[in-house]
């Protein structure tokens, strides 16, 4: 799902969250020749007030129209302000946008159109119904799957693994058991927005159907390979969804500025794999993808998020990325981007004993 229009999801040029990430991968997926053959392209709807308002409050889509529109107002009780979300012009058609790509991308694995579909501007998984929060305005992922509930699809499963833990789904969905959310993350102790914790687990009938594997700092490819294989395969086996959806976050990169993971692309290429095989050992097939966060917007997002695509659209590009690419890539990134989509993974600093305990800790909770 893409569209020029993506650029317009722009909280200003000090924000670390900048919409070149998500050009740059369309234009590394189209560099290395992975749209045609079976893949195709599909802009980006705006998603309509009504499917909005399956997750957000009415107060707070016309919240977000008035204050992209200029108008005065206590917007800070809707999370706006300096900072992690500040107000930006044309707010609301832009953030519709994004889970406008999201509901298509659901829309395509549900109707039989595509078997996978990705969303590389989505993922905004920290937007709550009634706020804004973590640099996102309404949150696609959930939309996408209230809407899927909506139209006859009966259990969702949620994988997130993004370096921060996913709140928004995880809460919109917390008491809902047709819902599975998996968040594997950097803990909380350390790490925005401060929850994920094991004993959350869901609430009501929904027992148990909220994962959550919060990660030390420094955890690297090993441990946090290790955690998802542990948890997160069985966990979808178990609950047997109609469609896996997935937030691909690449922010746990050991160069990210904004937090203290330390993966390197062969993790992303391994999660990418397991992820493939479960939709279609759980799923029939049916994957929805989103991006996510990621802050090193030209070293890594696009040759991370290529890595997921090529694996979605089963493609094994060439590990040497295209010279045209890379001279567009450190144009606009203002200084070299690296060469190949794999590289040396940093030397660990993990506490491997730590990461063992949260993986018993989630095990045991799921008795």
């Amino acid at each position: 799902m893409y569209s020029p229009e993506v650029a317009e999801y722009d909280h200003g040029p000090q924000h670390p969250l900048r919409p070149i990430r998500v050009v740059l991968t369309r234009e590394l997926i189209s560099a290395y020749g992975l749209l045609g053959d079976g893949v195709e392209e599909i802009p980006m709807p705006m998603a309509s007030d009504e499917e909005l308002l399956l997750v957000h409050t009415e107060s707070y889509v016309d919240a977000v129209k008035r204050a992209g529109a200029g108008e005065p107002g206590d917007w800070s009780r809707y999370g706006f302000g300096p900072g992690d979300n500040p107000i930006f012009p044309e707010m609301h058609r832009a953030s519709a946008r994004v889970a406008g790509g999201s509901i298509a991308a659901a829309q395509a694995v549900v109707s039989g159109r595509a078997d996978h579909a990705f969303n590389p501007a989505g993922g905004l998984h920290h937007a709550m119904p009634e706020a804004a929060s973590g640099f996102c305005v309404y949150d696609d992922p959930a939309i996408a799957i209230a809407w899927m509930l909506e139209n006859g699809v009966e259990r969702v499963a949620y994988v997130d693994v993004d370096v921060h833990h996913g709140d928004g789904p995880q809460h919109i969905f917390y008491a809902d058991p047709r819902v599975l959310t998996i968040s594997i993350h950097e803990s909380g102790r350390y790490l925005f927005p401060g929850t994920g914790f094991v004993d959350e687990r869901g609430a009501g009938e929904a027992q148990g159907t909220a994962i959550n594997v919060p990660l030390p700092p420094y955890t690297s490819d090993e441990g946090w390979l290790r955690a998802f294989r542990e948890v997160v395969p069985d966990a979808v086996r178990g609950f047997s969804p109609d469609v896996l959806v997935t937030q691909l976050g690449c922010d746990t990169h050991h160069t990210d500025p904004l937090a203290h993971l330390a993966l390197s692309t062969r993790a992303y290429r391994e999660a990418a794999a397991a992820m493939h095989e479960l939709a279609h050992e759980t799923a029939g097939g049916r994957w929805v993808a989103t991006g996510g966060g990621g802050y090193q917007w030209a070293r890594v997002v696009p040759r991370a998020w290529t890595i997921y695509f090529a694996e979605m659209a089963e493609r094994d590009p060439p590990d040497e990325i295209p010279a045209a690419w890379l001279e567009l890539a450190a144009a606009e990134g203002g200084g070299e981007v690296p060469a190949s989509l794999s590289e040396e993974p940093p030397a660990g600093r993990e506490d491997t004993s730590e990461v063992d305990s949260v993986i018993r800790r989630v095990r045991e909770s799921a008795r």
